[in-house]
């Protein structure tokens, strides 16, 4: 760079100090303002570093045009909330770490700057130290061997006495040692076993075990936890803000061992020597800056390129350290106040509405009066977490989405389920209204209509509301005639309880069955219908009593009778991924079982061809075809990064003529 980089400064604590400090030996920075929340505290810290600008908000200090890039050093409970919004300022972010509470949060800051374009790294300053690049150089040289066995370790005891409002150990700030410093042994010990591996980045553990003590706030005091690798590469994890621990790394592997005495602030030296050996080889690491002032070099030498290489953090090693971490505090039953479902907001505290841009379309649904959005997201996936899937559908909202599936179903799969999770997000948001709730119950094999009026029932009490907007029959039970269900749905019509019903995988003459009864007693029939519909047809049931409505038969009954449609699987599970198949499904035999076949694959070759030509991911052609039928279609979607849910948006945008619509679908 010509020019130094113009850091500003959110927050004013302790570490806030010590990257101030790093930053004046920085070759590439240049600190011109800090933000606080109280005037005295900004005024207090631009006076030690001779700064300009104090700002008595955050708000303020985005809001400069000198400051290009910010280092976040509140709280973690607050790292998500202003990286978010300092990638909408269009600012260069340095986070603190941990770069947020949870996975759910760190992905949405990931996503937020992507979609900005700007630079974004969480701080681990001791990535950015030729003490850990050394690390990682000896372990791909294998100097003592490949890895067998990784031992971490960064605890100390802190406060002294214990004092609940601590940093440290208040459940409202985040506290605890997982948080604070396991990280830091999570990440390296991640790296190294990356790097035995062969592996340009970190690995990530296929396994974690852990044990814990909470303290009185219900943060962690101490913790243990058990990684193991592929390749069978074992870590050990210690940690803990309540206890003195030796604050060091070792390597032990096939012929010797390496030791790093001071992993986490890089003052030290490696040693290493073979189990062969009497004396231990050594490796200084004198530096003139600090490791505050390498890790700005870092960010300005990688600015252009919007993230770092290994061994400095990648927004995939950050994401995949988060994922660790949520693993080790599971295993302990670590939680905090603010991951509670009533008490999760939006990430940027902002009241959820939709922006002003979106590319949503919508559609009608007869019995409804709300416009329904031509993409539905599925709920299904609740039983991750509540955090996952208030992120996934706060942005989906926000990008113009509006309807939701759900099903009593999934309550039994718990201990966290979709209902009770998209209730509790409605409630908080306050957009009840808004929605259009798509809940299914009767479910093989409780398929009958005394216990599909208790499910709706119990579905409506944990969703929070008085109602269903549209409910849908899980499955259909052949041994009980159309009409009795035709005639209980009617009674929860008539009560208010559901405003128009259908059926997942009802074929169509089940489907004919109940409307012929419905229209000869004057009653409501199905006007949604839900079963699997892809340009990959599926060729076997995904789950036992699965039907798909792809076949000709079926389709012209569909555009005849202009029947609402809303597709499972209407991706076909991830099949028409670029790059072929996606590979993570290349062995999972229900993907091969239920789709592989030689129409498929050369109905995944003309979509590629086409993707090609208009320039769109694959994916995305699939989607359009759903969504370009002769009959109103409205496909569930199952994103599980914010990432997935654009791109579904963006199939929105692909326009296909009737004749490529049929091309793609050579059997048509």
């Amino acid at each position: 760079m010509s020019e130094k980089l113009h850091w500003g400064i959110i927050g004013t604590g302790g570490i806030a100090h010590a990257f101030a400090r790093g930053l004046s030996e920085s070759k590439t920075g240049k600190l011109v303002a800090v933000g606080s929340r109280a005037q005295g505290s900004a005024d207090k810290f631009a006076a030690e570093f001779a700064i300009k600008k104090a700002y008595s908000s955050y708000e303020a200090l985005l809001a400069d045009p000198e400051v290009q890039a910010v280092y976040i050093s509140t709280p973690h409970p607050h790292h998500a909330e202003w990286a978010i919004k300092s990638a909408e300022a269009k600012k260069h972010i340095l986070c603190e770490k941990p770069l947020a509470m949870n996975w759910a949060e760190a992905h949405a800051i990931v996503d937020a700057a992507r979609r900005s374009d700007v630079f974004l790294m969480e701080a681990f300053m001791y990535r950015c130290h030729p003490q850990t690049a050394k690390l990682i150089e000896l372990v791909k040289a294998k100097v003592v061997g490949p890895v067998k066995v990784i031992v971490a370790t960064f605890s100390f005891h802190w406060p002294r006495p214990f004092n609940s409002q601590s940093r440290l150990t208040s459940n409202a700030l985040g506290g605890g040692g997982i948080l604070d410093v396991g990280c830091y042994t999570a990440s390296l010990a991640r790296l190294v076993a990356g790097a035995s591996m062969g592996l340009e980045g970190p690995a990530e553990p296929i396994d974690v075990k852990a044990v814990g003590h909470l303290e009185s706030t219900g943060v962690d005091g101490y913790a243990i936890a058990s990684l193991k690798f592929p390749g069978d590469i074992l870590a050990q994890l210690s940690c803990g803000v309540q206890v003195n621990q030796d604050q060091s790394f070792r390597v032990y592997c096939e012929d010797g061992e390496i030791v790093v005495p001071s992993p986490w602030f890089a003052n030290g030296e490696i040693k290493w020597k073979r189990f062969d050996q009497k004396d231990w080889e050594i490796i200084s690491f004198p530096t003139e800056r600090g490791p505050y002032a390498l890790e700005a070099d870092v960010v300005a030498e990688h600015l252009s390129k919007r993230q770092a290489p290994a061994p400095n953090m990648s927004w995939a090693d950050t994401l995949g350290n988060m994922k660790t971490l949520d693993r080790w505090r599971e295993q302990i039953g670590l939680s905090y106040e603010s991951e509670k479902p009533e008490n999760i907001h939006t990430l940027t505290r902002r009241p959820l509405k939709q922006k002003s841009d979106v590319k949503m379309t919508y559609g009608t649904v007869p019995g409804l009066s709300k416009p329904v959005s031509r993409l539905v997201l599925g709920a299904d996936f609740a039983g991750g977490s509540h955090r996952e899937f208030n992120v996934i559908a706060d942005d989906y909202f926000e990008q113009g989405g509006n309807a939701f599936d759900t099903s009593w179903l999934y309550y039994s799969w718990g201990p966290i389920f979709s209902d009770k999770v998209l209730g509790e997000w409605m409630k908080n948001r306050g957009v009840r209204n808004d929605c259009v709730v798509l809940a299914k119950g009767a479910h093989t094999p409780d398929c009958n209509p005394q216990k599909m009026t208790k499910q709706l029932l119990e579905s409506i009490e944990m969703l929070q509301t008085d109602h269903v907007d549209i409910y849908m029959l899980h499955r259909d039970n052949p041994d009980i005639p159309a009409a009795e269900f035709v005639d209980a749905l009617n009674e929860h019509v008539r009560a208010g309880r559901v405003k128009a019903f259908g059926g997942s995988n009802w074929s169509i003459a089940r489907v004919k069955e109940a409307n012929a009864y419905a229209k000869s007693k004057g009653l409501a029939g199905f006007t949604v219908l839900s079963n699997n519909f892809a340009l990959a047809r599926m060729l076997s049931p995904i789950w036992a009593g699965c039907i798909s409505s792809s076949d000709l038969e079926s389709r012209a009954w569909l555009v005849e009778n202009q029947m609402v449609l809303m597709p499972w699987s209407s991706q076909a599970r991830g099949f028409f991924v670029d790059g072929r198949v996606a590979p993570d499904k290349r062995d999972d035999p229900d993907m091969v079982r239920c789709w592989y076949s030689e129409d498929n694959f050369k109905r995944l070759d003309r979509a590629k061809e086409l993707a090609k030509k208009k320039g769109v991911p694959t994916v995305n052609i699939s989607l359009a075809w759903v969504l370009h039928q002769s009959f109103p279609t409205f496909p569930l979607i199952g994103p599980r990064q914010i990432s997935e849910t654009h791109s579904c948006v963006e199939a929105l945008g692909v326009k296909l003529t009737p004749e490529e619509v049929k091309w793609l679908d050579f059997q048509a």
